[in-house]
C-alpha cells in the first residue's frame, strides 16, 4: 500500500512538471484575455479643460493579448472570456512581436491624433489636416480591385477629385454606375500612379458601386494634424487604434461637455477624421470588460461588433454607432 501512495505522488508530480512546463512553453497562436474597462479621465489633459465631478465619466477598454501556451492552446476554456487566434490574424507574415507592438503604438497614437481633431471640429474648432488620401487596408482577391492596388496603397483622388478621407472616397465611387471604370491617384512607396479600376455592384446594394477595398482610416500614413487646442493623452504601452471614439468623447469632456450626463460610458471603434467609426477586433473581450468596470452603457460600432457585444453583455446596454455625432446624440438622450 505505501508503494501504491508513492507511486502516486511520484505520478502527481510528474502531472504537475507537465502542467508546468505546457503552461509556460509558448504555442505557435495566440489568446484574447478579457481586461477590465479603465476611466480616460487621468490620461487625457486639454488646456484649459474644466472640472466635471457628476460622478460618471469616459471609459476606454483593451484586449489583453499574447502567445498562448501549449496549456492555453490545448484547453483555452482554462481563462475566462478568452479566445484563440492564429497567429496570422494578429502578427503580419515576417514580422516580429517587436515590430508588431512599434506598429500598434503608432497607430494609438495616430487614433489619439484624429480622436481630439474630430471632438473639436465638432465642437467649432478649425483643425488644418493634410491628409495622404484613403489608405487601404486589404484588397477583395475576388474584387475588381486585385492585382491593381494593395494593402498599404493611398487612394488620393478618384478622378481627379481628392479623397482625404474614408467618406470622400465612397462618395466619389458611388457617384458612377456600376461597371464604369474611375481613375485612380494612389501613392505606393513615396511614388504617385494612376490606377484604372471598373467598378462593381456592392453585394448588399446593387444599384451602388465599390471598388473591392478595405479601408483603414489613414493609420497606415499619418496624416499631419494641427490641433488648436493642446490636447495630450498618454496610455503608456497600450496599442491599436479601437480607442478612437472614447478619445473623441473624453477631450469632449474636457472642452466642458457633458457628454456622459453622469453615466458610466464605455467606448470602443476607431475614428476616422471624417467621424465615421470603424469596427474593430477583440469585442467579446472588450464587452466582458466594459461589464467587469460596472459600465451604465457600451458604444460599440455598428454591425457585426453590435450582434458579438449582445452576446456577452447581460443586462449591460449596448449603443452602436456609426459616427461621432451619433454618438453624441446618443448619450444626450440616455435617462
Amino acid at each position: 500500500m505505501a508503494r501504491f501512495f508513492k507511486l502516486l505522488i511520484v505520478l502527481g508530480l510528474v502531472l504537475a512538471a507537465v502542467a508546468g512546463a505546457l503552461y509556460i512553453i509558448p504555442s505557435n497562436e495566440y489568446i484574447f484575455l478579457p481586461d477590465k474597462a479603465r476611466p480616460l479621465a487621468p490620461y487625457v489633459t486639454v488646456k484649459g479643460q474644466k472640472r466635471d465631478n457628476d460622478g460618471g465619466g469616459i471609459y476606454y477598454v483593451a484586449v489583453e493579448v499574447k502567445k498562448a501556451s501549449l496549456l492555453e492552446k490545448l484547453f483555452p476554456g482554462i481563462r475566462e472570456g478568452s479566445t484563440l487566434v492564429p497567429a496570422a490574424a494578429v502578427v503580419s507574415p515576417g514580422q516580429s512581436d517587436q515590430q508588431h507592438q512599434r506598429q500598434e503604438l503608432q497607430a494609438m497614437a495616430q487614433s489619439q491624433d484624429i480622436g481630439a481633431a474630430v471632438a473639436l471640429k465638432q465642437f467649432g474648432y478649425k483643425v488644418p489636416v493634410k491628409s495622404p488620401g484613403t489608405v487601404i487596408a486589404a484588397v477583395n482577391p475576388k474584387g475588381p480591385s486585385a492585382g491593381k492596388l494593395k494593402a498599404n496603397d493611398a487612394i488620393a483622388a478618384v478622378n481627379g477629385h481628392a479623397t482625404p478621407s474614408l467618406t470622400a472616397l465612397r462618395r466619389q465611387i458611388t457617384k458612377h454606375s456600376p461597371g464604369q471604370s474611375v481613375s485612380l491617384t494612389v501613392r505606393r512607396d513615396g511614388t504617385v500612379r494612376h490606377v484604372d479600376v471598373k467598378t462593381a455592384p456592392d453585394p448588399q446594394n446593387k444599384k451602388q458601386s465599390i471598388i473591392g477595398v478595405l479601408t483603414s482610416c489613414d493609420l497606415q500614413t499619418p496624416s499631419k494634424i494641427s490641433l488648436p487646442v493642446p490636447v495630450h493623452i498618454d496610455l503608456g504601452q497600450v496599442g491599436g487604434p479601437s480607442a478612437g471614439l472614447a478619445f473623441a468623447l473624453d477631450v469632449a469632456e474636457k472642452l466642458g461637455h457633458d457628454v456622459d450626463r453622469g453615466h458610466r460610458v464605455v467606448a470602443t471603434g476607431e475614428m476616422c477624421l471624417d467621424g465615421s467609426v470603424l469596427p474593430i477586433g477583440g469585442v467579446k473581450q472588450k464587452t466582458i470588460g466594459a461589464k467587469r468596470a460596472g459600465a451604465d452603457v457600451f458604444l460599440v460600432p455598428a454591425g457585426e461588433n453590435v450582434q458579438e457585444a449582445r452576446r456577452y453583455a447581460g443586462n449591460m446596454r449596448v449603443i452602436p454607432v456609426h459616427t461621432y455625432r451619433q454618438a453624441l446624440r446618443a448619450l444626450a438622450t440616455l435617462n
